[in-house]
């Protein structure tokens, strides 16, 4: 069986928001300036390529012509999809408030002195500003989806029994399975998908903050909470470090450590720190401390199991909750004034060889 993780899919790219910043002022810009305009908001280049230059931070090498454009168009894009959100939630009044950013940015400091806060932030290119206006942001756009999709969706127990019905077969389990949660930290810099400033650039770094994040564990904090505010799997994460099931002939496919370490685990027990290491050049990808919730038997399992009710109504709700957003999206931008002048001039451009 396997567990669905909700998520808004798409949500930030990183970097984006805090680059609107730079935007909002609309000084004495010229027309090559302006990139694309949404409802007669100007998006600067300077935006777009602030954007784009932490997005290719730590590059190996320097983008084609055509994937340098290609991304700029696809960063510009996202730019005007988060503009066209923060002024509907500026129109429904659902702006993030102070007090719900301050939670936030207090969040991400905890593990830090004030010293190592701002090294982070300086490392990913940001001042405290922009990244506070950043979280102000994702707190917005999250109360939005919340207010115009996720209070829409309702899944009622027939849903759940009709689901059951039909994919009865699914929750056939053919062998026992482990039901396993962890929390991650890379030793990799410029990781896209972990955004804030607790995402470690290197193995030190790495190693800094899977310690204190064990100590804490050690101390009685919870394993999901922990895992929802430093794990750097972004697949995982929201969802308190919940994997999916795996099944015991699967566990030896496992890097040795990791297996090791489960087998040793009884229910409700965690790892020690694992080291994670690529097999061919044995460097360091990450650490992770992984946790056993239990091990379930092989068999059929009935609705009447509270994990099968809950994997059927958070896979019913992202569903459901995945085509609002797609019409969402649609009427959103029906109801806007958008020019986009960079794809005009791309086009012009092709015209032109």
């Amino acid at each position: 069986m396997i567990r669905a993780l909700k998520r808004w899919d798409n949500l930030l790219l990183v970097g984006l928001t805090s680059a609107l910043l730079v935007g909002g002022c609309n000084h004495q810009e010229s027309d090559k300036d302006v990139m694309a305009k949404v409802n007669g908001y100007k998006i600067l280049r300077s935006e777009v390529d602030k954007a784009y230059q932490r997005q290719t931070a730590g590059a190996p090498q320097k983008p084609l012509l055509e994937q340098d454009r290609s991304m700029r168009l696809q960063l510009l894009q996202q730019l005007v999809s988060l503009q066209l959100y923060l002024q509907k939630a500026e129109k429904l009044g659902v702006m993030a408030t102070d007090e719900e950013v301050e939670s936030r940015v207090s969040q991400v400091k905890a593990p830090y002195t004030k010293e190592e806060f701002a090294k982070k932030l300086q490392d990913m290119g940001y001042t405290e500003a922009e990244y506070r206006e950043e979280l102000r942001h994702r707190a917005t756009i999250e109360k939005l989806f919340n207010k115009e999709i996720g209070s829409k969706v309702t899944i009622s127990d027939a849903d759940i029994q009709t689901f059951y019905n039909q994919n009865k077969a699914q929750f056939n389990v053919i062998e026992p399975q482990f039901i396993l949660a962890h929390i991650y930290v890379s030793a990799l810099p410029n990781v896209p998908s972990a955004s804030t400033p607790g995402k470690a650039e290197n193995e030190t770094q790495a190693y800094e903050k899977i310690k204190m994040i064990l100590n804490r564990l050690d101390s009685g904090e919870e394993f999901g909470e922990l895992a929802t505010k430093y794990s750097e799997d972004p697949d995982t994460a929201p969802n308190g470090g919940a994997l999916q099931p795996l099944p015991e002939s699967a566990l030896k496919e496992r890097d040795t450590a990791t297996r090791d370490a489960i087998l040793k685990l009884k229910a409700n027990q965690y790892s020690d720190i694992i080291k994670i290491t690529n097999p061919a050049t044995q460097k360091v990808l990450g650490y992770r401390i992984v946790k056993l919730i239990g091990k379930e038997p092989a068999g059929q399992r009935n609705l009447s199991d509270p994990n099968v009710q809950q994997f059927i109504r958070t896979q019913l709700r992202n569903n459901r909750e995945q085509l609002l957003r797609q019409a969402y999206d649609e009427v959103v931008r029906d109801g806007a004034e958008i020019h986009n002048y960079y794809a005009d001039q791309i086009l012009k451009d092709a015209g032109q060889k």
